[in-house]
């Protein structure tokens, strides 16, 4: 699926924009069953917390400010599994990854209209933590995406520094794993506008964010998260449970057990 120059762009900057990997078609079925998911299982709310929020949003704009989300689509529609497991896309995060690629989730990330969330600058590793860099997250673009409506930005070469420490808790309480916002802003990303059926592939170490959705629409994304399977979790979202290979096989490793079936 990717070229040599694509490969080594994101080796070097940390992610990698693929256009039209999903077809007019594809596109439409998996927007059709999407908004059906947000109508029935997917939950709206205030989003991510922390004191990121007051620096990224005025007052007024962060009580307004609002979330739309939910994990692994592929478990309630079928042209979502069809989607996660799509030899094309399989086939891109295999140049990335190698031979062996195994799905560990889906997140549906939704800015409703006129204050959808903006994302402040963070790794994803916080969030399910593995102990190397061999995780590519696979962002599918349901919508077209601008600065206006808070496309996705990242900051280069960033996956290079490793996984770092995020903040995690304020003399509130705990809060959503961001980094410092004096430290990391969003003026020194690049960002990485898309069209639908798109898929921009990004590092797990890649520091990203993206600025709040001031448009009347709402922008649809959903993150789809893959890895080497010798790339072991160890805390953070989906640990513990079974996970699909979608390409190759699973050796083997020293010690480990089969998944439980209860």
């Amino acid at each position: 699926m990717l070229s040599k120059d694509q490969v080594e762009f994101y080796n070097e900057h940390g992610y990698l924009h693929i256009p039209q990997v999903f077809s007019p078609a594809e596109i439409g079925e998996l927007s059709d069953d999407l908004d059906k998911l947000v109508r029935e299982w997917a939950t709206t709310s205030m989003g991510w917390t922390g004191p990121w929020r007051r620096a990224y949003m005025s007052a007024e704009v962060e009580a307004k400010s609002k979330l739309t989300a939910m994990h692994d689509l592929q478990f309630y529609s079928m042209a979502w599994m069809r989607a996660v497991t799509s030899s094309r896309m399989v086939d891109v995060v295999a140049d990335l990854l190698g031979p062996n690629v195994d799905l560990h989730h889906s997140t549906l990330h939704i800015k409703p209209p006129g204050a959808g969330q903006p994302f402040p600058m963070h790794q994803d590793h916080p969030f399910y933590m593995h102990v190397d860099g061999r995780y590519v997250d696979c962002l599918v673009h349901l919508d077209d995406t601008f600065h206006a409506n808070g496309e996705i930005r990242f900051l280069d070469g960033s996956h290079k520094m490793g996984a770092l420490e995020h903040i995690t808790m304020t003399p509130e309480g705990p809060c959503t794993p961001h980094l410092p916002t004096d430290q990391y802003r969003l003026e020194d990303t690049v960002a990485v506008p898309a069209k639908r059926g798109d898929l921009v592939c990004f590092n797990i170490n890649t520091i990203h964010g993206s600025y709040i959705n001031t448009t009347d629409k709402a922008r649809r994304m959903v993150r789809v998260g893959y890895r080497n399977p010798e790339n072991k979790q160890y805390a953070g979202q989906s640990f513990g449970r079974p996970s699909l290979m979608v390409r190759g096989y699973r050796e083997r490793q020293d010690g480990q057990q089969l998944y439980p079936t209860e």
